[in-house]
């Protein structure tokens, strides 16, 4: 499997020496995120999210399909992530790498068994439709810490998502397009982020906050808090790597909260610039009185 270039030793040192001296080669504190911009697309539920030179896509769709056996009256949630050649020579078609895996797994644990989405909400007819939500992450871009921006993108996609509206008379559905009825927005439940630390030093006493590629290259350990703007932690995934002190994990949670409550109030602002932007001369409006009569 081909690998991508390593830094030298020489650079190696450099970061460690200066993360040492409380500096940063991009001039940023240890606590400090790169710039992060959100873009939504023409369609409901594609994310455009950028964190430095990291950058990842996410686009949600639905379809009705047949529940699972074993959860009747729930509809289908997934999340598919891809890591393409064109964003490293490390990534294969095919074959996932560990950072593929790990970056899936940490989704499904934080969006998806969160309970962010109520898929009680998405069940059509019990035990014989229901809505099928998939989330595809693309990652067009790879400069470290892939997982805080993927949760992002995918977080953003799934607010700005709508689904047809259905209707239900005499055990016929009727799934109405876009011209004939509003689409509506999916059951939200509350929006979990991730955000990653890394260590570095003998002991990993150095935290740092979103960690570039050649940071994430040098550490020694890293720790993923996943949890909302009301301080419900909805997983921490500390994979290996060098051991943490329970008091330094408690206050790198303690700045997680306050780095996913700036990531709250970025996404409700974009949302509500996104949705002001298509309602042009309260066109929306008509329809939900439309739909509501």
């Amino acid at each position: 499997m081909p690998r991508e270039a390593e830094p030298s030793l020489n650079e190696k040192q450099f970061v460690i020496q200066a993360l040492q001296e409380n500096l940063r080669l991009d001039g940023r504190e240890l606590d400090q995120y790169r710039p992060l911009e959100l873009t939504f697309g023409d369609q409901y539920g594609v994310a455009d999210v950028t964190l430095g030179k990291t950058r990842v896509l996410a686009k949600a769709t639905a379809e009705v399909t047949v529940p699972y056996a074993d959860r009747p009256l729930d509809g289908i949630f997934t999340i598919a992530t891809e890591l393409s050649p064109m964003t490293s020579p490390a990534f294969e078609v095919n074959r996932p790498t560990e950072t593929e895996v790990l970056l899936s797994r940490l989704l499904e644990k934080t969006v998806r068994r969160s309970g962010a989405l109520d898929t009680e909400s998405l069940c059509l007819v019990a035990g014989q439709k229901c809505w099928s939500v998939r989330v595809d992450v693309h990652v067009l871009s790879h400069d470290g810490n892939l997982t805080d921006a993927a949760c992002f993108a995918v977080v953003a996609a799934l607010r700005h998502f709508r689904k047809p509206d259905t209707s239900m008379e005499g055990g016929r559905l009727t799934v109405y397009t876009p011209a004939e009825r509003e689409p509506v927005p999916l059951s939200w439940l509350h929006s979990p982020f991730c955000v990653t630390w890394s260590f570095f030093g003998d002991e990993g006493e150095i935290a740092v906050l979103d960690a570039t590629w050649l940071e994430e290259q040098v550490r020694v350990g890293s720790c993923t808090v996943s949890l909302n703007k009301h301080g419900e932690i909805c997983q921490i995934a500390k994979l290996g790597g060098t051991p943490v002190d329970a008091v330094a994990l408690l206050q790198c949670t303690s700045v997680a909260l306050t780095k996913v409550k700036e990531f709250s109030d970025l996404l409700d602002r974009k949302l509500a610039e996104d949705f002001k932007r298509r309602d042009k001369g309260g066109f929306m409006a008509e329809l939900r009185a439309e739909n509501e009569r």
